[in-house]
């Protein structure tokens, strides 16, 4: 029988719109349990409607969540101490950093609890390459430490191959790495006729309209410009911008700017096709993989994993070229609806054998497995 940790710690910035807070929470509240106690540290308060949701999911499955404010005077110190007592007090045998700061954050506290060689320590790469010029010093001054500290974990995981590499060429020198993929809830992400049915009259949508689904928070690295581009050429088929920031997208005939929604599974499987621009940085694609799951046929850029998400069940296309992403979905939309729905369910099921929840729980398990103390001989 697989042995399971008593108790496993993450920490991560915070729990705000993002594919790794979407995967830590889904991590933290799947059942069967990763341990018999999870605790997650934010080190920022929760905060706006997202974050509050997912405290409240993480709540009611009984997962222990601290919030750490490191931008007071001083936060940063305080904040180490803080959790750095809190592994001391509760003695997890593993804890989990998510991306550069929650990684960061994860090492400098477990030496300071005293508990280093007790407690396993593994870190989480959820990105491929960043263009850092766009970013700022402080973000830029964590990936260097990250960085020249990557032999200090345990373990080093990464949410897709691209990944991987990019953070090896980097200068990563990890102990040991692992492929961790993004998990779905193909239960959550399905599709659903009468769902359909209501989202599109609720937008005032009619059945037969194609409606393309782009599912992204505005950042440099989401490419909305390239995706705006290519939709400004198809004027006969509509776009739906989903996620914090698209509702101050410049306004376009067939663009409806939703925003951030907490119903993205309804408008999901309400859409025909899911398309991510994405210019770079991308590790594994929860909105890829959460449209496919939904049923829909996927067009993206060429950007991390996303060939090895789609498949042969849509198509990919170079990054920041408008005119090749308008010529893939021109030709998607094109097919007759009876080729749409076999691609689209060739999607679905690449994401139930490949990408579900229940596949990246049991990989996490297995890794955390080996992180555990060997059992005790009978004597």
């Amino acid at each position: 029988m697989r042995r399971r940790p008593h108790k496993v710690m993450h920490l991560i910035t915070d729990l705000r719109t993002g594919g790794a807070e979407a995967m830590l929470t889904r991590l933290a509240t799947a059942e069967p349990r990763i341990a018999d106690e999870i605790i997650v540290a934010s080190l920022l308060p929760v905060h706006g409607d997202d974050g509050q949701l997912r405290m409240e999911r993480l709540h009611r499955a009984g997962v222990r969540l601290e919030e750490v404010d490191v931008k007071r005077p001083l936060g940063l110190a305080a904040g180490l101490i803080r959790i750095a007592r809190l592994i001391a007090a509760q003695q997890p045998e593993i804890v989990q950093g998510w991306m550069y700061y929650g990684d960061l954050a994860a090492l400098l506290a477990l030496v300071m609890s005293g508990r280093r060689r007790k407690t396993g320590l593994v870190w989480s790469i959820r990105c491929s390459t960043l263009d850092l010029a766009r970013y700022g010093p402080v973000l830029r001054l964590a990936v260097k430490a990250c960085t020249l500290l990557s032999g200090c974990a345990d373990v080093v995981t990464a949410n897709s191959a691209a990944g991987m590499k990019s953070h090896l060429a980097l200068g990563y020198r990890p102990r040991r790495a692992e492929i961790l993929a993004n998990g779905i809830d193909v239960e959550e992400f399905k599709p659903d006729p009468k769902v359909r049915e209501a989202m599109r009259r609720r937008l005032d949508v009619a059945d037969d309209r194609i409606v393309i689904a782009h599912v992204a928070r505005v950042d440099p690295m989401k490419d909305h410009d390239t995706f705006l581009a290519a939709m400004a050429s198809l004027p006969e088929l509509e776009a739906w911008a989903i996620g914090a920031g698209t509702e101050r997208l410049l306004a376009m005939p067939n663009l409806v700017r939703l925003g951030r929604r907490d119903d993205v599974p309804a408008l999901l499987a309400a859409a025909d096709f899911v398309v991510s621009s994405s210019a770079f940085g991308e590790g594994f694609s929860n909105a890829i993989a959460e449209g496919m799951a939904c049923g829909l046929p996927a067009i993206a850029t060429d950007v991390g994993d996303a060939r090895e998400i789609i498949g042969d069940s849509g198509l990919v296309v170079p990054p920041g070229d408008p005119r090749a992403l308008a010529g893939a979905i021109a030709a998607l939309a094109a097919e007759a609806p009876s080729a749409r729905a076999a691609r689209g369910a060739t999607a679905r099921r690449r994401i139930v054998e490949r990408f579900s929840l229940d596949r990246a729980v049991a990989r996490f398990s297995a890794l955390y497995e080996t992180l555990l103390p060997a059992p005790a001989e009978c004597a």
